[in-house]
């Protein structure tokens, strides 16, 4: 049993995860604020291409 928990303490896997969450949170911050400082012109580029794209 001791050995069980002395490998449980020592395990960091799961930080690996949580670091992943907390990057992916700083990367969509970080998307919303520059389409958001953007604004319209991020818009207006994205109907361009819509409407140069067929279907």
């Amino acid at each position: 049993m001791k050995t069980i928990i002395a490998k449980f303490l020592k395990d960091e896997s799961g930080l690996t995860t949580v670091e992943y969450a907390v990057a992916g949170a700083l990367i969509s911050v970080a998307v919303i604020g520059a389409f958001t400082a953007l604004g319209g012109s991020v818009g207006g580029t994205i109907t361009i291409i819509d409407g140069v794209l067929p279907g």
